[in-house]
C-alpha cells in the first residue's frame, strides 16, 4: 500500500470502494488545506487517517484519538502547537466533509469556524471585532483591503442574501464558473474571522458546491490549497498606480479544474504581481541593514535551477548538478532552514517558492 502522505491521490484512494473513497478524499482535502497557513500534520495524524479510511475506526473516533494524543503531551513547543492545530483541524474538516448536512446561511458559515477551531482559538465561531491587514507573498508584501470590523455581520448577511436570491437558470458553464468565483472571493475578502478564514471558507464552499450538484471530490483542494488562497488574494487586489487590477482569472482556472475536470496548469509564480522571484527583498549594497542570506556554490546553483523551474524534481536537480539525490535533499533542507525557499503543495505535484 502506498503512503497516503506521499501519494494521497494515488492508486490507494482511487481503488477504494465508493464510500471509503469519499472518506479518503475528505481526509486528503482536510490535510491539504492546512497548507494555506503553512501547517504540516504529524505522522500520527496520517496513521490515524489511514485507519479511518480503512474502516478500522470512525471519523469521530479518529478525532477523539487525536484529542487524546495531545492531552497526554504537556509543555509543547510553539512548533508542536502548530502541528497540534494542523492535526485537530484536519480531523474536524474530514468529519465535516464526510457529512451531508448543510444549510446555506451565515449561521452555518460561522458554525463551521466554531467546529473547526473550538479549543484552538479563543475566538472560534466569533466574528472579529478588530481590523486586520496581512502581508501577502503574492502581492510582494502588500495587503488586501478586508472588511471593516464595524459592519462585518451586515456585510456577511448582505452577501448571503444576494447569493441566495441569485438564479443560475440559463447561464452557460463559463458564466456559472465566473459567478461562483466572484461570490467566493467576496465572501473570503469579508474575512469574518481573525484566523482560520481561508480554511473555513474552503470547507463552506465545498459543501455549497455539492448543494448545487457539483462533484467537488478530487485532489484540487488537497494539492493546490495555497494556489486557491493566492487566487482569492488576486481576485481582491487593485493597485491602479502599478497597473494591477483585481481578477478572477486564476480562481476560475482552479474552479474549471475542480468542477469540470479541465487540466489548466496552476503555478503560484504566475500570480505574483512582480512576475519574478528574488532571493529576499533586500539590496545588500544599498540596504546594508539587511543581512543577505549566504549561499555556497551548490545552494546558489539550486536557486538558479528553481528560478527556471519551481516544479523541478530532486532527481532533475541531481542530474544537472552531477550529484546524488540524497545530496540534493540535504541542500534543499539547508535552504529551507536558511529561509531561502519554501515548499508548497504535495511532494508529488507541489513546487518550490524562492523567498
Amino acid at each position: 500500500m502506498k503512503d497516503i502522505k506521499k501519494d494521497p491521490f494515488g492508486e490507494y484512494i482511487r481503488n477504494l470502494p465508493p464510500t471509503r473513497k469519499e472518506l479518503g478524499q475528505a481526509w486528503s482535502t482536510a490535510i491539504g488545506l492546512q497548507d494555506v497557513d503553512g501547517l504540516k500534520p504529524s505522522e500520527y495524524l496520517y496513521e490515524t487517517a489511514r485507519k479511518s479510511i480503512e474502516g478500522e475506526i470512525s471519523v469521530d473516533e479518529a478525532g477523539n484519538l487525536i484529542n487524546s494524543y495531545y492531552e497526554s503531551k504537556d509543555g509543547r513547543l510553539a512548533a508542536e502547537t502548530r502541528t497540534e492545530e494542523a492535526d485537530k483541524v484536519s480531523a474536524r474538516i474530514a468529519k465535516l466533509l464526510s457529512e451531508k448536512a448543510f444549510i446555506f446561511s451565515p449561521t452555518q458559515y460561522i458554525s463551521i469556524h466554531r467546529e473547526l477551531f473550538n479549543g484552538i482559538y479563543s475566538h472560534a465561531g466569533k466574528i472579529r471585532d478588530y481590523n486586520i491587514t496581512k502581508k501577502e507573498w503574492v502581492l510582494d508584501g502588500d495587503t488586501v483591503s478586508y472588511g471593516g470590523a464595524i459592519d462585518l455581520r451586515e456585510t456577511l448577511d448582505y452577501d448571503f442574501s444576494q447569493e441566495r436570491d441569485f438564479k443560475f437558470n440559463g447561464l452557460t458553464m463559463d458564466e456559472t464558473i465566473h459567478h461562483l468565483a466572484v461570490f467566493i472571493s467576496r465572501l473570503w475578502q469579508i474575512h469574518a474571522f481573525g484566523e482560520g478564514n481561508t480554511r473555513t471558507t474552503a470547507v463552506f464552499f465545498i459543501k455549497y458546491l455539492r448543494m448545487l450538484g457539483f462533484d467537488a471530490e478530487n485532489d484540487m483542494f488537497a494539492e493546490n490549497s495555497w494556489y486557491f488562497r493566492n487566487a482569492l488574494v488576486r481576485a481582491n487586489y487593485t493597485n491602479i498606480k502599478e497597473g494591477i487590477y483585481e481578477t478572477t482569472e486564476f480562481l476560475e482556472k482552479f474552479l474549471r479544474n475542480l468542477l469540470l475536470g479541465e487540466k489548466h496548469e496552476l503555478h503560484n509564480r504566475e500570480m505574483h504581481i512582480r512576475g519574478e522571484f528574488l532571493l529576499g527583498h533586500a539590496d545588500p549594497i544599498n540596504d546594508p541593514i539587511n543581512d543577505p542570506i549566504k549561499l555556497d556554490e551548490r545552494e546558489s546553483r539550486i536557486i538558479e535551477l528553481l528560478r527556471e523551474d519551481p516544479s523541478l524534481t530532486r532527481a532533475g536537480m541531481a542530474e544537472q548538478l552531477g550529484c546524488s539525490d540524497s545530496t540534493v535533499k540535504r541542500i534543499l533542507q539547508n535552504l529551507v532552514d536558511k529561509g531561502a525557499i519554501k515548499r508548497i503543495g504535495s511532494n508529488k505535484k507541489g513546487e518550490w517558492i524562492i523567498l
